[in-house]
């Protein structure tokens, strides 16, 4: 196995998850990326219009470097350790993607017909990213934490709310994948 351009498989990067959970709740803290974007904001002064941005950030400073930290990393695995960006997915659900308008699909990890510099002269590109941005962090705030931090912190801390909310999350994925993402396209 070629580490510098195959992904890494599970029985390594599986164990280095949880060796992080590990060292995280050796040391009190959860993992979530959601709770940056409140952070950030606090950081920009938010605080001064809304209560819910009041709260010390600083306590905080940890896990924006996870967040920079995973920049940095996807920025270098896609530009400098992989030598092939197609993405492997079945022939059929290209074939299907094709007939909704995705050009792209197994041919990059973001379908640039979504996530291109052109989709902001496109009126239905620009609602689709601004509903389902809303969406996403309406989602994100209402179960309190984003799917990163229940599925990998919440549920490694065997958290009954996390797995009610992982749950929700591929209930909902699914629904939107099969009955509401075709209507869209």
């Amino acid at each position: 196995m070629n580490l510098i351009y195959d992904p890494w498989p599970w029985y390594i990067s599986g164990p280095l998850i949880a060796l992080v959970m590990f060292l995280l709740l050796m040391v009190g803290k959860s993992f979530g990326m959601s709770s940056n974007l409140r952070t950030l904001c606090t950081i920009c002064g938010a605080g001064n219009t809304s209560d819910f941005f009041k709260f010390d950030w600083k306590a905080q400073k940890w896990n924006l470097v996870v967040v920079f930290g995973a920049i940095i990393g996807g920025f270098i695995g896609a530009h400098f350790l992989s030598n092939d960006l197609a993405v492997a997915i079945h022939p059929d659900t290209i074939e299907t993607l094709n007939t909704l308008g995705f050009e792209s699909a197994g041919t990059s990890y973001l379908p640039t017909e979504l996530f291109d510099v052109a989709v902001f002269s496109n009126l239905k590109g620009l609602l689709i990213l601004a509903v389902g941005g809303l969406l996403v962090g309406f989602g994100a705030r209402y179960a309190g934490g984003c799917t990163s931090g229940h599925a990998i912190s919440g549920l490694s801390n065997l958290q009954w709310p996390s797995l009610i909310a992982v749950l929700g999350f591929f209930i909902g994925g699914l629904t939107m994948i099969h009955l509401i993402f075709p209507l869209i396209f």
